[in-house]
């Protein structure tokens, strides 16, 4: 990352900062990256698409679970009537652990891991797609149950392990990357580590354009 871009994600950064601290604040046209403003519900500001961004990616970056920042998130913008972000299984697309997963997860080939790949949607939007390998072994019972059974997102079922995420990579995307509504604006690898520091789920996470306002 050259000077230009690090004196580009700090303008952005202290954007989405400000954006936070007084949602009222305007910001001005550099800030928005010469793109147009994003059409913001009835009595809130117009803002630069580029600041949002930003602000989601600190707001993932924080947060201790993906589903609960996207509910937050969702419920913030307006973006369904119900802010509540539910998980829809993607099925029939297997994929086996690649090497860098099983060596973050301290797993060897013949370690048990189960794989899962969700869309997290609020009302009618997609706002993310993730793949998730996991060890069940570190999971209870009741929970490997639910997550065999149901679409219920799986930072909700694992909760009780008072779990924490590490970030592993991350990259923020404007203009998005791909076309239309599946564009791609933010992407994140995650490693879920219980209260004992033992990871038992690593996620690569890619937030849709949709997640927008």
């Amino acid at each position: 990352m050259g000077p230009s871009d690090r004196h580009d994600r700090l303008r952005l950064w202290q954007a989405a900062s400000l954006l936070a601290a007084a949602p009222i604040a305007s910001l001005s046209a550099a800030d928005a990256g010469a793109a147009p403003a994003l059409q913001a519900p009835p009595g809130q500001q117009r803002v630069a698409p580029a600041a949002l961004v930003e602000l989601l990616h600190q707001r993932v970056l924080a947060g201790p679970s993906a589903t609960g920042t996207l509910e937050t998130w969702c419920a913030e913008h307006g973006l369904a009537e119900q802010a509540r972000v539910r998980a829809v299984r993607v099925h029939g697309q297997d994929k086996a652990a690649p090497a860098d997963v099983l060596k973050a997860l301290g797993a060897s080939a013949d370690t048990p891991l189960r794989y899962r790949r969700v869309q997290l949607v609020c009302g009618t939007r997609v706002l993310s797609e993730a793949d998730n390998w996991y060890l069940p072994g570190r999971l209870s019972a009741a929970m490997n149950r639910v997550l065999d059974s149901s679409d219920e997102p799986f930072g909700r079922v694992v909760g009780p392990l008072g779990f924490q995420r590490q970030t592993l990579a991350d990259q923020a995307l404007w203009p998005p990357r791909g076309e239309g509504e599946h564009g791609v604006i933010l992407e994140v690898r995650a490693l879920l580590r219980d209260r004992q520091q033992q990871p038992f789920s690593y996620v690569i996470e890619s937030y849709s354009v949709q997640a927008l306002p």
